[in-house]
């Protein structure tokens, strides 16, 4: 394997830290994105109803359901 020469060592360093920095802020950007719980929210909001619905259906039966066994 031919040896490469300072210049085309520092010239791969310096393309590397462009793609790498490319990269990153293409990641940074894609985290911000799914983390975004209102926008989330916002694209969701039949789905995130239905849950709440049915969430509070499961617990208010468990709740009707414990109290329904202590008076008796």
């Amino acid at each position: 394997m031919p040896d490469r020469t300072p210049a085309e060592i520092r010239a791969s360093v310096v393309e590397t830290r462009r793609e790498l920095q490319y990269s990153l802020n293409d990641l940074q950007s894609k985290v911000s994105q799914l983390t975004d719980w209102r926008a989330q929210l916002a694209r969701h909001r039949r789905e995130a109803i239905i849950g709440a619905a049915v969430a509070g259906f499961v617990i208010g039966g468990g709740v009707a359901a414990v109290f329904g066994i202590f008076r008796r």
